[in-house]
């Protein structure tokens, strides 16, 4: 099958990332429609996947960032059935490494997907980082 991957946030088919946001991400649930829209709002950069033959997004990351040396990785998903191709390495490569921020300080906070993640140069927190953990809701 083949993909596009695209850095046009107009192109973002927000229906189909808050299906897969509010559903399935662990992370995504206890956020409201009207918050994940504000964030694709403001995000510094997103990147979709979707399908050549029908258009359909099947992948999504957004990040946050000074514009000038620090970005956030966050929201990064590809649907399952296209786990497995190489999609979330390339999306990955396109955010982080082809972009602007190819040079910046990138953080993320994610409980799975650590070997991918590590590929891009992501590691445990060196002495420099402190983390506020958000409050319970």
């Amino acid at each position: 099958m083949e993909f596009e991957f695209d850095d046009d946030p107009s192109r973002i088919q927000v229906d189909a990332v808050w299906q897969w946001l509010s559903t399935e991400a662990y992370w995504g649930t206890t956020r409201t429609r009207a918050d994940f829209e504000a964030q694709l709002t403001s995000a510094w950069r997103v990147v979709g996947v979707y399908r050549r033959d029908t258009g359909d997004q099947v992948g999504f990351a957004r990040a946050v960032s000074d514009g000038v040396n620090f970005a956030y990785l966050a929201d990064v998903y590809v649907r399952a059935e296209h786990n497995g191709q190489g999609v979330a390495r390339r999306m990955l490569s396109l955010m982080i490494d082809d972009g602007p921020g190819a040079g910046f300080r990138w953080t993320l906070f994610t409980r799975d997907a650590h070997t991918l993640y590590e590929r891009f140069g992501f590691g445990a927190p060196d002495e420099t980082a402190m983390v506020r953990p958000a409050a319970q809701r």
